[in-house]
């Protein structure tokens, strides 16, 4: 199958770039209150501050944002895909559209005249990661900017969970993307996100969704039920429900059809990104043509292989490996 002949996947989310530095110690996290380990936003001014202070030649910049790693990993793995989402007009902004583009992503990004959102990922001495993120542009997409000749060209769009506290932005993109005939997939990214957005979202998926991805918090929240007892409920109406259960590996349902995929040995170094690496390997074998069986060990695949680097992307020479990897599995 060619790239062209294979259908195409529009990822929508935060675009931000992430800057990851290396601490010496934690005294810095308890100087910006930033609890260890957690997820913090912050506004413009206290991002500057924490990039002035941690920012040196060693730290790593890269594009970030959830949907936006899957999108790129789906790239990277010769998978057809596009995303949408809003840059400053600034250099991080440039970086993030040409490192797409670099990649065969096809953009569809907005301006704002606020800076380029950015993740400042904070690594303790034991590998532990503290993010301090400030939205900036990627918080400021608007419902009138997400039209139905956008989907022109894509068979998936695939939506990221925390841009779901914007109700009219995502009831705009679901209306749009099912007027132009295109399946959207959803990933619920955090269990607060559900707790907060619990009516919308069981409205959204009920009338619009196709696919979802969740792991066990995220299933709990949303269904209130087990693992197993949530899958059931999520797959209702011959969706695709996809949900995860950490070292446990994940399991897949769409009507009486059910997989069970264990997870791949790995020396996880750091799971940031684990869940976004995920999802890029399903697409990958569910636009292939794959049954779910082989999306989900596609998908573990990727996801195992991202946990044994920093960050949530491979090297770009890691990727003939994933690939040579895949192959063995669709036989």
């Amino acid at each position: 199958m060619t790239k062209q002949n294979i259908p195409a996947v529009l990822g929508m989310g935060n675009a931000l770039v992430d800057v990851i530095s290396v601490l010496e110690s934690d005294a810095l996290l308890e100087q910006f209150g930033l609890p260890r380990g957690s997820m913090t936003l912050v506004d413009a001014d206290q991002s500057k501050t924490i990039y002035d202070a941690t920012y040196s030649e060693k730290s790593e910049v890269a594009t970030g944002g959830s949907v936006a790693n899957s999108i790129r990993a789906l790239a990277n793995l010769g998978g057809n895909a596009g995303y949408m989402g809003k840059i400053g007009r600034d250099e991080l902004g440039d970086l993030f559209r040409n490192d797409f583009e670099k990649r065969g992503v096809k953009t569809h990004l907005f301006h704002s005249e606020k800076a380029t959102g950015r993740v400042m990922g904070l690594v303790s001495p034991d590998s532990e990661r503290t993010m301090a993120t400030y939205l900036g542009a990627a918080a400021d997409m608007l419902p009138e900017e997400v039209t139905e000749d956008l989907f022109t060209g894509y068979e998936y769009v695939y939506i990221e969970g925390y841009l779901v506290f914007n109700h009219d932005l995502i009831k705009a993109c679901a209306v749009a993307a099912k007027k132009a005939g295109v399946k959207i997939a959803v990933d619920l990214s955090s269990f607060n996100v559900v707790e907060a957005n619990l009516d919308f979202l069981k409205e959204l998926i009920r009338d619009y969704v196709d696919i979802v991805f969740a792991n066990e918090e995220e299933a709990k929240s949303y269904t209130g039920l087990d693992p197993e007892a949530a899958l059931h409920e999520i797959a209702q109406g011959d969706k695709i429900a996809i949900v995860k259960v950490g070292k446990e590996g994940s399991m897949i349902k769409q009507g009486d059809a059910v997989a069970r995929v264990g997870v791949i040995p790995a020396k996880a170094i750091d799971t940031t990104g684990a869940g976004d690496a995920y999802a890029a390997g399903f697409f990958y074998g569910l636009t292939n043509g794959y049954d779910l069986e082989k999306c989900g060990k596609i998908a573990a695949l990727v996801s195992g292989k991202v946990v044994e680097v920093m960050g949530p992307n491979l090297a770009d020479e890691q990727w003939p490996e994933v690939k040579a990897a895949i192959e063995k599995i669709v036989g």
